[in-house]
Formats: C-alpha cells, sequence, structure tokens
C-alpha cells in the first residue's frame, strides 16, 4: 500500500513537472509572439514618420499606409482584404445588393454614358429611361468624357429624393428631362424562373445576398404549383457566392431536415461548426441539374457540392472556381474594416473545395491545374461516388464553354448589336413574348446591311501566326525567297467579314434576339431570349429527360482518377478521413 502511494505520488510530481514546463514554454511563446509583433508595429510606425517627415517628395500618408496594407494582405489569400471606410457602401452592397439609386445598369460608349439597361419596377423603368438612352446632364452637372463610376456616384442617393436627368435619345431631335425618385434599390438574387419546356423548370440564382433562400423558395413553389413541373434546372453559373446561411437554407429545401450541409474549420476554435438543415425541406424527389462554371464561387460551390455529396443532383458545366474559405469581417479605427480568411469549408463526404493553389490562378481567378500531391478522392454520402478535393466541384458532365466566333466578340465589343436593338426598338413598338421572338431572315439582312459603314475588322488566330511568321522570316532574311508562296497563303487564309456574317448568322443572330427582347422584357426576356440557344441547358434537358442516364450518373461509381489526370488516388470516407 504504501509503494502504491509513493508510486501515486511520484506520478502526480511528474504530471506537475510536465504541466509547469509546457505551460512555461506556452508562456515564453505567447510572449515571445507578442513581443514580435509590438516589436514589429513600433518599427513600421517609426517608419511611416520618418519617410513622411523626410522623403525628398511630397507624400500622401493615406495612399502609403492603404498600398502597405494591401501588398501585405496580398501575401497570405486573395480574399482577406482592407475596406477603407470610402468603400464600405460598396461592400455593403455587395453583401445586401440594396442601394439607394435609380435602378439601372450604365455602360461606357466612347465618350458618352449610355443606360445599359433599366430594371424592371424600378425607378428607371418607371421614369420611361430606355436601354441606348445618352446621359447627358445629372443634375445639372455634364457627364461628357466622365467614367461610369462617376456617374453612378451621381445617380445613386438618398432614398425618395429626386435627381434630374437630361437624356438624348435615338429618335428625338430634343434632349428629354427627367425627374427620377430614387428609391431603396433590392437587386434580386433570383433573376429568372420559370417553366423552359414542357415539364422542366430553370431557377436562375445571380447572388446569394439577404433573403436568397426565400427567393428560391417561393421560385420553386410557384413552378409546383404547374402539373407538369417534373424537374428542375438550377442554373448557379456566374455566381460568386455571397452569405453562408443562404447556401444552408437552399440546400435545406431539397434534402430532410438534421442532414449535414457544410462544416467549417479554422485556427480558433469558434469556427470548428457544422451546419445542418433546420428546416422542413420543400422537395427532396423531383430530379435536379445544377449548372456550374468557373464563375460559381464559394456559396454557390456549398450548394452545388452539397447536392453532389448527398447525391442529391447532377451537375453539369464546367470546373467550378474553387473557393472555400470562410471570411468574418472585423472592425476597424475610423470606421474601416478587415475582411479576414478564417476559416475552411468543408462539404458531407469531408472535402474541402477550395483550389489549394490560390496563390497560382488564371486571370479570371481559375485554377486550370492542380498537382496530385495536393488531391484526395472522397466518397458521396449515399452512393459512395468518387469525388476530389482542392480543385472546386467538378461537374458529373463536363462541358466545353461555350465560345463565340471573332466577328461575334468584334460586334459586341464594337457595341454594333448593341446600338442596332436600340435603332429596332425605336422603329417597332412591340415583339412577341421574348420567348417566341427571333429575327426574320430579311431583319438579319437590314443588320448587314447597318454594318457596311462601320469599321469592325479582326484579325484571326491564324492570321496572327502568319503575322509572326512572315516577322520572323524577314528578321532572318528568308522572306523575299518565300514571298509567292505567303502571299498565296495569305489570301487563302484571309478572312471575310461578309463571308464571316453568314457563317456565324445563326449565333449573331441569336445575340441580336437577346439584345432586342431585353428592350421590351428586360433582364427576364434576355435570359428567355438566351435559353433558347443555351448549350448547358439543352444538355441539362437532355439528363433530366432521360431517366436511366439521370440515375446512371448518380449510382455509378467510376475509378478514383483525377479530374485533370489518369493517376490513382487513395479514397477517403468521410467517416475516416475527418477534415484536412
Amino acid at each position: 500500500m504504501n509503494k502504491l502511494k509513493k508510486i501515486s505520488r511520484k506520478a502526480k510530481l511528474w504530471i506537475l513537472v510536465v504541466t509547469i514546463i509546457g505551460s512555461a514554454v506556452i508562456s515564453y511563446s505567447f510572449v515571445d509572439n507578442y513581443f514580435e509583433i509590438s516589436k514589429n508595429l513600433d518599427i513600421f510606425a517609426t517608419l511611416f514618420k520618418e519617410l513622411n517627415s523626410h522623403y525628398v517628395d511630397e507624400t500622401n500618408p493615406g495612399e502609403l499606409m492603404k498600398k502597405g496594407i494591401d501588398e501585405m494582405l496580398e501575401s497570405l489569400d486573395p480574399y482577406t482584404n482592407y475596406i477603407p471606410e470610402s468603400d464600405i457602401e460598396d461592400y455593403k452592397y455587395m453583401m445586401t445588393g440594396q442601394y439607394g439609386g435609380i435602378g439601372a445598369l450604365i455602360r461606357q460608349h466612347g465618350d458618352k454614358i449610355m443606360i445599359a439597361e433599366p430594371y424592371e419596377g424600378k425607378p428607371a423603368q418607371k421614369s420611361d429611361l430606355r436601354a441606348g438612352d445618352v446621359i447627358v446632364e445629372v443634375n445639372g452637372v455634364d457627364v461628357k468624357g466622365k467614367k461610369t463610376d462617376e456617374v453612378s456616384k451621381l445617380l445613386k442617393g438618398q432614398p425618395n429624393t429626386p435627381v434630374k436627368i437630361l437624356l438624348e435619345r435615338e429618335g428625338e431631335k430634343k434632349p428629354l428631362e427627367k425627374s427620377v425618385v430614387r428609391e431603396e434599390i433590392k437587386i434580386p438574387s433570383v433573376s429568372y424562373s420559370g417553366m423552359i419546356s414542357d415539364h422542366v423548370g430553370l431557377i436562375k440564382l445571380t447572388g446569394f445576398t439577404d433573403n436568397a433562400a426565400a427567393e428560391v423558395k417561393d421560385a420553386l413553389l410557384e413552378l409546383k404549383k404547374n402539373p407538369q413541373f417534373n424537374y428542375l434546372v438550377f442554373d448557379l453559373r456566374n455566381n460568386p457566392g455571397g452569405l453562408l446561411k443562404e447556401a444552408i437554407d437552399i440546400v435545406n429545401l431539397f434534402v430532410d431536415k438534421g442532414q449535414d450541409i457544410v462544416s467549417t474549420k479554422g485556427k480558433v476554435k469558434d469556427w470548428d461548426k457544422t451546419h445542418t438543415a433546420q428546416n422542413a425541406p420543400v422537395d427532396t424527389v423531383t430530379p435536379i441539374v445544377v449548372l456550374v462554371n468557373r464563375g460559381s464561387a464559394s456559396a454557390s460551390e456549398i450548394v452545388s457540392g452539397a447536392l453532389q455529396d448527398l447525391d442529391r443532383a447532377v451537375i453539369i458545366g464546367q470546373r467550378s472556381f474553387g473557393k472555400g474559405l470562410v471570411q468574418q469581417t472585423l472592425p476597424l479605427s475610423y470606421n474601416a474594416q478587415l475582411k479576414v480568411t478564417v476559416a475552411k469549408y468543408y462539404i458531407p463526404s469531408g472535402r474541402c473545395i477550395q483550389a489549394l493553389n490560390y496563390s497560382h490562378r488564371n486571370e479570371d481567378g481559375s485554377v486550370d491545374k492542380v498537382p496530385d500531391s495536393l488531391i484526395t478522392a472522397f466518397k458521396t454520402v449515399r452512393n459512395k461516388r468518387i469525388v476530389y478535393d482542392g480543385a472546386g466541384i467538378a461537374p458529373d458532365v463536363a462541358l466545353e464553354p461555350q465560345k463565340y466566333s471573332n466577328i461575334s466578340v468584334s460586334l459586341l465589343n464594337k457595341s454594333f448589336i448593341f446600338d442596332y436593338a436600340t435603332m429596332y426598338r425605336f422603329s417597332h413598338p412591340t415583339i412577341p413574348s421574348a420567348k417566341n421572338f427571333q429575327l426574320s431572315d430579311a431583319e438579319y439582312d437590314e443588320f448587314v446591311a447597318y454594318l457596311k459603314d462601320k469599321e469592325y475588322d479582326y484579325k484571326t488566330k491564324t492570321e496572327k501566326l502568319m503575322e509572326d511568321v512572315k516577322k520572323s522570316s524577314e528578321e532572318e532574311k528568308s522572306y523575299e525567297v518565300a514571298k509567292p508562296e505567303f502571299e498565296a497563303l495569305d489570301a487563302k487564309l484571309a478572312h471575310s467579314k461578309s463571308e464571316d456574317l453568314k457563317k456565324y448568322k445563326d449565333e449573331i443572330r441569336d445575340l441580336l434576339d437577346e439584345e432586342i427582347a431585353s428592350r421590351y422584357y428586360f433582364q427576364k426576356g434576355r435570359l428567355d431570349a438566351f435559353i433558347k440557344s443555351d448549350t448547358e441547358v439543352a444538355e441539362a434537358l437532355k439528363v433530366l429527360n432521360d431517366g436511366n442516364r439521370y440515375r446512371s450518373i448518380l449510382t455509378t461509381i467510376e475509378k478514383p482518377t483525377h479530374p485533370f489526370h489518369a493517376d490513382k488516388f487513395k479514397v477517403k470516407d468521410k467517416m475516416t478521413s475527418g477534415q484536412n
């Protein structure tokens, strides 16, 4: 008994020693870290003071400080940002979709600013401002030569305050003066909802601002009132994301209450949370196709990824953006804010949607390739299909993005399609519904005639390569020898604008239909017209109308291969893998 007491006392002594040493190490680490922070803040403050006092030229302390902060945060991830007081209103708009204004998009057209698209039911539309109207003055301020952001600030203001706008309009000899009363503008998150075939409905969600889930629910319930509604296309293309709560509630519409939807894991334990479906679902059985592309990010990836992991929907399109980082906004001095990354998102299979090499992105922010060493294969919850982490959401049915011809891109960039739609609206008071409207062959010929005195030339990729080859041959003094061959090849390869207008007639006419439809039926009309030629929607309809194919996609367990390579990877189940 005495021996046991001695052993017990020794054990307690060792535990005490280890605890003291551990506490000392932690305390030292904390003190050491605190000292480093304090020391470097003091160095920075001293440097900033001396620089502003002694630099040979005048400095702008505010710009210097913002540059220093931005460069510091640039070394972290792309989503940790400093928001100065001057940008707070823009940030609030991104989160809420609300602002005080007239409710219209504007665009630059040479040195002029035009109304690009009034929002239906908003002050601009109610005051008969039209797409194509040129803004001359805002409250007596001449806007010629100003940029869109400058004019936007003039148009925005407190709700219930008037703004006087002087306009020039196609077909009107004198400028028009409009007095528009600003309102609180809330841009709907659901930009489109309706039946696109006898049995298929489509909901397009453009953001995850406040009330987005309620808008999707209302749209879904409205579609379900149609007795023929059997299938849903949920369009998340180019949706940059937004509020986490709205994403969770949207997934909840399609899965049972209590289902795990997304987890967060961060350095601070308060961020280690699992978010589950809190409400009764609206529809757990209707087959769903979710459309995604490289512009589908963050909350869009939570929704598409969770529905994929739960085997609740087929994902079609291109691999998504790959933003799986959680941000929190923290207040700073002088009404500035810090948006800081605090955690990562993990969807039901246990995978993280973050593209792990976010420091090496394309210009659009997306990632083309992810090293094999950063990829892990996981299994979906119900059917144990293979899915991957580290590279956003890979679609179940991968499609090449729809690309436009050189001539279409040139006509769009030169605003000739926009301008022609403005002319068309002036000479045609009404058109059929956007779903049924199409420019006739004779009207397309009128568009071709309209282009005769317009400059919209372009160079094909082959023509650009030929120019490089000729330049190299001239430098190497061999061009004269092969000059006849070069000239013959030039003649064969040279594009013809008139021939391209015939070759790409269907594509160009689709673009004209969309722009013209928007003049009469606004954004919904534009989307109604676009859907008719949308190849990804067409593929969604094929999958939904083929029950065997739809079920096969959701149940087929293929070999675990990387979405970019053919290498095999170890597969992790959520129950055994944890959150990496």
